[in-house]
């Protein structure tokens, strides 16, 4: 306790000055020297511990609400995604909101937090569309997997947010390539297999890091429901069943909206369902269905299903979208395309290329680009969105599918994904071109707070 303690008489006396960074890197560094050797003696848990409630390295807010301090990023390459860019552009933000962007005179920049962009690529955090990180943990086996309950072929009411482990070591990675936010769900072996939670890919409490909640409802098309079934004798074993159990769920949910929406208006007693209830967001069209498909057909019975109810779906994987990009563009579903890098370990993914984010984009299809972590490494999402840039998507639109589109898809636009005034503060830092493999993430922001920072930067 007497070293805790310390600890915090050191973090007091840093902050009696401000803004450390700039008028006072000399004490900024014997700081930082003297909460290493003060926590040297502390196990790695109670280190994490005693930083997370005292104080963060990176931190552009005083502690107890003091005052809040202004961080200003200047002199980057912005890349807004809103049709302007900037040369040499500026992002002013308070209280974890974007206040000002573009060429301006920020004023005195001794009351802020300055990061000197010079050189640098300045975008909005990168979002991933669709993922199973937390979920599907990494190095952890059958412990860290809860990504599919194989044991019921429809499973609406599971929840993704009761399965994410943040301290999942894949968050950091995301960080590292800075991704700021992933749409996480069930995997694909039920039919139904469940929500998704849209969230920021920074903190401890999932319940500080949701977005959105229920973000969409998970479906599955293909040779996954079918081999997951196939061995226990009951259904499905064919594309006949899955189609026909989905069509059942919502036949029946459709019903239990009819029953409830008329014992509410003429005033008579009405018993929830807890199944049922899990499937009015989506017949209410404020979430979509999350389509897995993978084959030209599948993605056709989809549609043909979401049509025949009037929801709203994005189209998953969509490895042969390219074969029918007319359809898919006439149905009006967006696509999240990926992993295009991963094993054609399945028939169903024989035709995997990265040209079908270019081939579908010209067709006229909004899309996004996804890593399906971990089928392929999250960290490398922008590596992605580079390989689908030189197959024909171009740099601009490989840049949007892993920022402004994937948010509009995602239902979460109007906080994320672009460089805007009132928008979180969720901003990219890299010395390069994101989607080149010798570029490296500088700073990663989430909320207006520094959260990944690339060691040795300075040195």
């Amino acid at each position: 306790m007497h070293m805790e303690s310390s600890f915090r008489c050191i973090i007091w006396y840093q902050y009696m000055y401000k803004p450390y960074p700039r008028k006072h890197e000399a004490l900024h560094k014997l700081t930082q020297c003297l909460i290493s050797s003060s926590l040297r003696s502390y196990s790695q848990d109670a280190r994490e511990r005693i930083l997370a409630e005292n104080y963060s390295l990176t931190d552009t807010h005083w502690k107890n609400g003091r005052e809040s301090i202004m961080l200003l990023i200047k002199n980057g390459k912005l890349l807004t995604m809103t049709g302007r860019n900037y040369e040499k552009g500026s992002v002013l933000i308070k209280d974890g909101k974007i206040v000002k962007v573009g060429e301006f005179d920020p004023g005195d920049e001794q009351a802020m937090e300055v990061i000197d962009a010079e050189g640098c690529w300045v975008l909005p955090g990168l979002v991933e569309a669709h993922c199973h990180i937390g979920i599907n943990e990494e190095k952890k086996g059958f412990e860290g997997n809860d990504c599919n309950e194989s044991t019921n072929p429809v499973t609406p009411w599971l929840r993704a947010l009761d399965a994410v482990n943040p301290m999942d070591s894949a968050f950091h990675n995301a960080l590292s390539s800075g991704i700021t936010s992933v749409m996480v769900g069930p995997g694909s072996a039920n039919v139904v297999g469940g929500q998704f939670v849209f969230m920021k890919t920074h903190g401890r409490c999932m319940d500080k890091m949701v977005v959105l909640e229920p973000a969409a409802m998970k479906i599955a098309f293909g040779e996954n429901p079918k081999t997951t079934y196939e061995g226990m004798s009951k259904m499905p074993s064919t594309r006949m069943a899955i189609a026909s159990l989905l069509r059942e769920e919502l036949f029946n949910a459709r019903a239990y909206q009819v029953r409830k929406k008329r014992a509410v208006e003429s005033g008579e007693d009405f018993e929830p369902d807890f199944r049922m209830e899990c499937w009015l967001p989506v017949l209410n069209r404020e979430i979509p269905l999350k389509a897995h498909v993978h084959r030209a057909d599948d993605i056709l019975t989809a549609i043909r299903i979401a049509r025949e109810f009037d929801l709203k779906m994005t189209l998953d994987h969509c490895t042969e979208g390219h074969l029918i990009a007319e359809e898919i563009a006439e149905s009006g579903f967006p696509a999240i395309v990926g992993p295009s890098i991963a094993s054609r370990n399945k028939i169903e993914v024989q035709h995997m290329d990265f040209k079908t984010p270019g081939i579908l984009h010209k067709a006229g299809v909004k899309v996004a680009i996804t890593s399906d972590h971990p089928v392929s490494r999250i960290q490398y999402l922008p590596i992605y969105a580079g390989f689908a840039a030189k197959e024909g998507l171009g740099q601009e639109e490989a840049l949007k599918a892993i920022t402004i589109n994937a948010a509009e898809i995602c239902n979460v636009a109007d906080r994320i994904g672009s460089l805007e005034e009132g928008k979180d503060a969720d901003i990219a830092i890299f010395n390069g071109n994101p989607m080149e493999t010798f570029t490296t993430v500088l700073y990663t922001i989430i909320d207006g707070k520094v959260v990944y920072q690339k060691e040795n930067l300075n040195a």
